[in-house]
């Protein structure tokens, strides 16, 4: 019985994992990448700290009486660390560090009177805080929980004024309650950072928006993050879909993109699905399923090598029909129509696209009906991605580099942004192919700190120049 329980669980299991979607976009930030992070991190904590607020503080002991109030953080000397917590998130710890903070004394013993600032020194600061990275509702990276703690080990005050060595013997009782309501203050100051301005800055990334007027993108996680002790995985949806019918998609049969490699900051895989997605949208959004050139709009390189290549041909009509046709006057006409989605393929050669389409040659002599000079059915271009090359044989190989090719590149040279908040870049990247998908390895780079971006975010700009 308990053989056949065990059995019915991992059939299950196989069938879940067999039918779970497959992600087109594939991000895994590395150790390296954190580790870049732990400078624009520890920044980010030590603003949040500086602008703790301290309530003023009232007391009495026997005939002393005082009065703590504007309370500042002067300095922050955090020793600090960044690290994967697997399975649950990110761990930022504090370590023997130290704070000094000035306030205003007020202080009656019997008649005399006394004001004055008052320097003091928090040591022995440690803060363990660990940020439970979730999966929300809409399919974006968020922290769904902070789990902090804070201890000051001791504090030290030194006063000034004319009483400032009378009164050091109350020091331990002002940096006792100062350093009771600083503790209070320091995970309260943490949570507020990472629960509202950090997901804020989440908030940014791309989910599912426009590309241009003709398809949109879904960079939906599919599933929580995976994070083991080097490095943090997410599954994107990775899909592209038509604005005008966003339910008619694609179906994902491509395989799950790899990641075997750390030694670069990120590295995002893109499957044969993302790209695919991408060309099937654009071509049930209507986007230039036919190109009509005349002399006019096409290139002196491209007319050339049409009247040159078709010379024969035209001859061969002007003896038949006894129509002159005087190619060196008369316009020509390129007729190319796509007639079906293209589709990529990724090998570990190189990424290539395949389209299929009818081609036709046309020679226009005024008041005379177009006469066609070559047709050609379901012609198969294969084309590489970067850079792009069109291996057809003869002239037609040529004539549909110069044609189509630019045609191509003016609507991808825009690019699509891909899902890392505002103000964050890739730099030096590296493309390996692998069979199915594409793995771009690359660092990371601010171009902004962390604090900024969230500022900027508050006031309402975006940055989109990813």
């Amino acid at each position: 019985m308990g053989l056949l329980k065990v059995s019915v669980i991992f059939l299950l299991s196989l069938i879940t994992m067999t039918l779970a979607e497959p992600p087109g976009c594939k991000i895994r930030i590395t150790d390296r990448g954190l580790e870049m992070l732990k400078a624009e991190t520890k920044r980010f904590v030590e603003g949040e700290l500086s602008n703790i607020t301290m309530p003023e503080m009232r007391g009495k002991e026997g005939r002393f009486q005082y009065t703590i109030k504007d309370v500042k953080i002067t300095e922050l000397n955090l020793t600090s660390d960044l690290r994967f917590q697997p399975d649950v998130g990110l761990l930022f710890e504090v370590q023997n560090s130290s704070i000094t903070l000035n306030f205003q004394r007020c202080i009656l013993y019997w008649l005399f009177y006394d004001e004055g600032a008052i320097n003091a020194s928090a040591e022995g600061v440690n803060i363990f805080t660990v940020l439970h990275l979730i999966k929300d509702q809409d399919g974006r990276l968020k922290i769904s929980n902070i789990t902090c703690n804070a201890f000051i080990t001791k504090m030290r005050a030194r006063f000034s004024g004319t009483l400032g060595r009378v009164y050091d013997f109350i020091g331990t009782l002002l940096t006792t309650g100062m350093r009771f309501v600083l503790n209070k203050q320091i995970c309260p100051a943490l949570n507020h950072a990472a629960l509202v301005l950090v997901n804020q800055l989440l908030e940014t990334v791309p989910v599912r928006t426009e590309v241009n007027s003709y398809v949109g993108i879904d960079y939906s996680l599919l599933n929580d993050p995976v994070v083991t002790e080097t490095s943090l995985d997410m599954d994107f949806r990775g899909m592209f879909y038509d604005l005008k019918n966003e339910n008619e998609t694609l179906v994902n049969n491509a395989v799950n993109p790899v990641l075997r490699e750390y030694d670069r900051m990120v590295y995002l895989a893109l499957s044969e699905y993302f790209f695919d997605s991408g060309l099937y949208s654009y071509f049930k959004g209507g986007l230039q399923k036919q190109l009509l050139l005349n002399s006019f709009q096409m290139s002196k390189d491209l007319e050339m090598l049409l009247r040159t290549t078709y010379l024969g041909k035209i001859m061969m009509l002007v003896s038949k029909t006894k129509i002159y046709i005087c190619t060196a006057i008369h316009p020509l006409s390129l007729e190319l129509e796509v007639t079906s989605p293209p589709r990529s393929t990724i090998k570990t050669s190189g990424a290539m696209v395949a389209v299929n389409c009818n081609v036709k040659v046309l020679v226009l002599p005024p008041g005379k009906p177009a006469v066609q000079l070559s047709s050609l059915t379901m012609v198969r271009i294969i084309q590489y991605i970067q850079p792009i090359l069109i291996p057809l044989q003869g002239p037609l190989k040529t004539m549909l580099q110069i044609s189509a090719v630019p045609l191509i590149n003016n609507y991808i040279k825009r690019g699509v942004q891909i899902p890392l908040p505002d103000g964050m870049d890739f730099i030096e990247e590296v493309v390996e192919y692998h069979n199915g998908y594409i793995i771009v390895g690359a660092n990371l780079h601010f171009r902004t700190g962390l604090r900024e971006i969230i500022e900027r975010k508050l006031s309402g700009e975006t940055d989109n120049s990813v």
